[in-house]
């Protein structure tokens, strides 16, 4: 499998009594198809995967794969702190028929990179599905270094990584070293140098409420190879990003899938909804970018 294009790790309505709410979890894949995204990824960060059950997930992933039905390829997550875990929902994965997994480094547990390759090795070996790797120490604890990609390497599953460090010096030893791993960009506000070394991939929360703000720079600088043109997109998108950065990365993304006419609800505890000001805040931000970017796709 090529992951090429924008990748949308989908959100989790949810109900007002907390539940998961499926048909507005199925309305949210529609809106992701018709708005021609390249892939749906389930259970990321972005879906509050790690506020879910075990039987949330699972139903979640095959709620997705009944819903798309074939017509965008489905990743899967598999972030746990086990390694069992983290293997099952692989397993899962596979049972579904799912296109691909996303795999990152067990969260709190801070394995060495030789252990982290082992907790990738066994989670590969579980479903012998292509695998992007999911790179985000901040978030994790640790990073995937050379020792780790170096005990990978017996495996061919391992075609892409989400870097997610933020360190460009990362992404220029990616692309030198690793030319095998297809990079993905993973830390937004950097998706302009991504495209300018290699990458074709871009997996963007954001585009679960502008998909096709996130497709447009995508088609600029990877199609078109015209960035002058996606620096004028992504000029028009730096406000959004640095707001998404401000320390409610989840509130806002179900926001603006309500600012999109999507049914999201709210967030599972301990993260709170965002204020009414923050709300209006946003709600500019949206309107300035998706008027803003239009303009500049159609030539003006």
């Amino acid at each position: 499998m090529k992951f090429e294009g924008i990748y949308t790790p989908a959100i989790t309505p949810l109900a007002a009594d907390g539940t998961i709410d499926k048909t507005a979890f199925a309305e949210v894949l529609e809106y992701l198809i018709q708005s021609k995204v390249h892939g749906i990824i389930i259970g990321g960060s972005t879906g509050e995967y790690y506020a879910h059950t075990a039987r949330e997930r699972l139903d979640l992933a095959a709620q997705a794969k009944d819903v798309i039905n074939g017509r965008l390829p489905l990743i899967v997550g598999t972030g746990a702190i086990r390694t069992e875990d983290s293997v099952e929902y692989a397993r899962a994965a596979k049972s579904i028929k799912a296109e691909a997994l996303l795999v990152g480094s067990p969260p709190y547990a801070l394995p060495t990179e030789a252990e982290n390759a082992t907790h990738a090795l066994a989670v590969d070996a579980a479903a012998g599905l292509p695998i992007m790797l999911y790179n985000y120490p901040a978030r994790m604890g640790v990073g995937m270094g050379d020792e780790f990609f170096k005990a990978i390497s017996q495996s061919g599953n391992f075609v892409a990584i989400k870097e997610s460090s933020g360190d460009m010096g990362r992404v220029h030893q990616l692309a030198r070293q690793y030319p095998n791993i297809a990079l993905s960009c993973g830390w937004d506000d950097q998706a302009l140098e991504f495209f300018a070394w290699g990458a074709r991939s871009w997996v963007c929360a954001g585009s679960n409420f502008i998909p096709q703000e996130h497709v447009a720079l995508y088609e600029a600088c990877v199609v078109e190879k015209n960035f002058d043109k996606g620096r004028r997109i992504m000029l028009e998108m730096m406000p959004l990003m640095d707001f998404l950065e401000g320390g409610k990365f989840v509130q806002s993304i179900k926001h603006g899938c309500e600012l999109s006419g999507l049914r999201p609800g709210s967030v599972r505890a301990p993260l709170q909804p965002l204020t009414g000001e923050e709300k209006e805040t946003l709600r500019g931000i949206v309107a300035t970018l998706k008027r803003n970017v239009a303009d500049i796709v159609q030539g003006r």
